[in-house]
C-alpha cells in the first residue's frame, strides 16, 4: 500500500496518466477487485481511491502510523511499555481485579455459560422463563409494566405544590453556600479563589443556559462582557469544572434523602443531539438517524441517585459505546459504580470483553434482542430450545493466544496510559481487525451470551436497567428544558467553547438535582409535621428533575431576599 502511495505520488510530480505495469496490487481488497480492475488494466481513478481509503483504515486502526503523529503513531505506544506490563504481570500487580491466568480465567467463564446455556434450554422447554418465550418462531419478552400507583402519583402531586418557586440565580447561590462548589474555580497562574462569587457564577450560568457572555452581560445587571470574558478566560477550564461538579455530585451521594433512588453503584449514559447552527453549523456533524442537519452530541453519564457526574462533546457519527468507559473511568466524584446501563448503541462485542476486566458488570438494553446470537463453548451439545438464537462456536483459542495483548490494553486504559475511547475506536475501525481485536470481539461474545441468559432469566435485571436508563432520559429532558437560549442550538464553531457548554449545562442540571432533593425532604417533612402520613414506600417515586417551579428565563440578578443560612420557604400547606 505504501509503495502504491510512492508511485501515486510519482505520477503527479511527472503528470502521468497511465499506471505503469509493475504498479503494486497486493493490498486492493475484493471489494474493490472489480472497479480497479477493468479489461483495459487497472483504472487509475479507482486505484488511486483504493489506495487513499485502505490508508486511512490504516491509519484510524494503527495498523500504519504517522511519525511525529500524536493521533496517528504507532500502536503501541499507546499501551503500557512492554516490560513494564512484564514486570507487573510477574508481581502479580495488575490492577486488574481479574485472575491473570488466561485458561483459569475462561475455565470459570466458560463452566458458568455452560450452566446457564443448561438452565435457559431448560426452563424454555418447559416454557417457564419469567414473561419470556422462546420457541422455533422466536423469543419474545413482555413489556415491562412502567405505571405510577395512583397513591404515588397523588404524593408527586402534593410535593411539587409545596416546592418554593425559585430564580435560577438563587438556586445556585443556595447550592454554592452548602456545597462551595465555586472555590474550585481558581485562578489558572495563582490558583488563588475568584473574589466575585457572582461574577463567576454568572459566568457558569451562560454556559449552562446557552446564553453565551454577550447576552448574559446585557442580562444581569452589574456585569459586562469584559468582565465576564476575563473571568472566564483565567478560571473556567475542563479541571476546574469537573472539580465543582464532583463537589455537587459528592453532596448528592451524601445526604440521606437521595438514599431513596440508589446507593450510588449503579448509572447509565445516553447521548443528546443538539443542533449546530451558525458559525458552528461546519463543526457539526450529519448522522442519518438525527436527519439531515448538522449537530453535536453530548454524551452524559447519570448516577441512580440522578446525579450528572460525566460529560462529553461527542461525533454524532460516533457510536455512544466508544465514549461509555471514558465517563465511568475519569470522573472525580466518590461514586463507586459497579453496574452500568446502556441503551442498544451503548455497546459493542468489544465493550463487552473489556467492562468485566475493569470490575465493571455492562447490562445495555438491546433492542431487537432476538437477532442478538448467543456463542457456545467449544464441544457444547445440542440446545434445542435455544437453538434459535445460537450464532456459533466460540474460538478460544484465539482468547488464549493473544490473552497477554488483552491484559495489557486494560490494564493501559485503567493507568490512564490511554483512553478508552481512542482504543475502542481504533480496534473497531478497520474491517479487516488484527488479532487482538479479534481476540477482543471473542471474549465479548462470551461475556454478551452471558448477559443476555442472565436477561432471559431475570426480571429484576431487566426492570434495573429500565429504571435506569428512564433516569438518563428524565435528565435529558431537564437538560433540554434549560439549554433553551438560542433556539436549544450550538452556535459556537471552537470546540473549547462547545466543552463549556456541554459542562455548565451539566453543573447546572446536577445543582438543580441537589436543591431538589433537599426541598424535597423539607416537603415530606412538612407534610408530616402537618399530620399527614406518608408511606417510606412510596419516596422512590419521587424524582430531583422538575423544573416547572425553576425561573429560567428573564434578568439574572444576585441580589437574594433569603438570608444566608436560611432555606426558601415552602409554599403553604392545604387545609385538610
Amino acid at each position: 500500500m505504501l509503495a502504491a502511495i510512492d508511485v501515486l505520488r510519482g505520477m503527479n510530480a511527472t503528470g502521468a496518466r497511465k499506471l505503469p505495469a509493475d504498479a503494486p496490487t497486493a493490498f486492493i481488497s475484493k471489494r474493490w477487485q472489480k472497479v480497479v480492475r477493468t479489461a483495459e488494466g487497472l483504472d487509475r481513478r479507482y486505484y488511486e481511491l483504493c489506495a487513499l481509503a485502505e490508508l486511512k483504515n490504516a491509519l484510524r486502526s494503527g495498523d500504519r502510523w504517522v511519525l511525529g503523529s500524536r493521533q496517528f503513531k504507532d500502536f503501541e505506544e499507546y499501551l503500557v511499555p512492554a516490560h513494564s506490563f512484564a514486570a507487573l504481570l510477574k508481581a502479580g500487580e495488575l490492577p486488574l481485579a481479574v485472575e491473570p491466568d488466561g485458561e483459569q480465567y475462561l475455565q470459570q467463564r466458560l463452566a458458568h455459560l455452560t450452566q446457564q446455556l443448561e438452565t435457559v434450554n431448560r426452563l424454555a422447554a418447559a416454557g417457564e422463563l419469567p414473561d419470556a418465550s422462546l420457541t422455533a418462531a422466536g423469543l419474545k419478552i413482555t413489556p415491562l409494566d412502567a405505571a405510577v400507583p395512583d397513591t404515588a402519583q397523588r404524593l408527586i402531586e402534593q410535593v411539587a405544590r409545596l416546592l418554593p418557586h425559585v430564580k435560577s440565580t438563587d438556586l445556585l447561590l443556595e447550592v454554592d453556600e452548602w456545597t462551595g462548589f465555586s472555590h474550585h474555580f481558581t485562578h489558572l497562574k495563582t490558583g488563588a479563589a475568584v473574589k466575585d462569587p457572582a461574577l463567576l457564577l454568572t459566568t457558569l450560568l451562560a454556559d449552562g443556559l446557552n446564553l453565551g457572555l454577550t447576552k448574559m452581560a446585557e442580562s444581569c445587571p452589574g456585569s459586562t462582557h469584559a468582565k465576564l470574558s476575563w473571568l472566564q478566560a483565567w478560571y473556567i477550564r475542563d479541571d476546574t469544572y469537573s472539580l465543582a461538579l464532583a463537589e455537587l455530585v459528592n453532596a448528592q451521594l451524601r445526604h440521606p434523602f437521595a438514599a431513596h433512588w440508589g446507593d450510588g453503584t449503579t448509572s447509565s449514559s445516553d447521548g443528546q443531539r443538539f443542533r449546530a447552527s451558525g458559525r458552528a453549523e461546519s463543526t457539526g456533524h450529519l448522522n442519518p438517524k438525527y436527519g439531515a442537519e448538522p449537530g453535536r452530541l453530548f454524551y452524559t453519564h447519570v448516577s441512580d441517585q440522578y446525579a450528572p457526574f460525566s460529560s462529553q462533546v461527542i461525533n454524532v457519527g460516533v457510536r455512544d459505546a466508544t465514549y461509555v468507559l471514558d465517563g465511568l473511568l475519569n470522573h472525580e466524584s466518590d461514586l463507586r459504580i459497579e453496574e452500568h446501563y446502556t441503551d442498544t448503541a451503548g455497546f459493542t462485542d468489544h465493550l463487552f470483553a473489556v467492562m468485566p476486566l475493569l470490575s465493571y458488570r455492562f447490562a445495555p438494553r438491546i433492542r431487537d434482542l432476538s437477532e442478538t446470537k448467543l456463542y457456545v463453548p467449544p464441544g457444547s451439545p445440542t440446545y434445542e430450545a435455544v437453538q434459535p438464537l445460537l450464532g456459533g462456536t466460540l474460538n478460544v483459542r484465539h482468547i488464549l493466544a493473544h490473552w497477554e495483548e488483552i491484559l495489557r490494553l486494560v490494564t493501559s486504559i485503567k493507568q490512564g496510559t490511554v483512553t478508552a475511547s481512542l482504543m475502542l475506536r481504533k480496534l473497531g475501525s478497520y474491517p479487516r481487525q488484527n488479532g487482538l481485536a479479534v481476540a477482543l470481539r471473542e471474549l465479548g461474545r462470551l461475556e454478551r451470551s452471558l448477559f443476555i441468559l442472565d436477561w432471559l432469566q431475570s426480571k429484576e435485571l431487566r426492570r434495573r436497567v429500565q429504571v435506569g436508563l428512564n433516569k438518563g432520559e428524565a435528565r435529558n429532558a431537564l437538560a433540554r428544558a434549560v439549554f433553551f437560549h438560542r433556539l436549544g442550538e450550538i452556535r459556537d464553531r471552537g470546540f473549547e467553547q462547545q466543552r463549556y457548554r456541554a459542562s455548565g449545562l451539566n453543573l447546572l442540571t446536577a445543582a438543580i438535582v441537589l436543591w431538589n432533593t433537599v426541598y424535597l425532604q423539607r416537603a415530606i417533612q412538612a407534610l408530616r409535621a402537618h399530620g399527614q402520613p406518608v408511606d417510606e414506600a412510596l419516596l422512590p417515586y419521587l424524582s430531583p428533575l422538575g423544573w416547572e417551579h425553576i425561573n429560567l428565563t428573564g434578568d439574572y440578578s444576585w441580589r437574594s431576599k433569603r438570608a444566608p443560612g436560611k432555606f426558601q420557604p415552602l409554599r403553604p400547606l392545604p387545609n385538610p
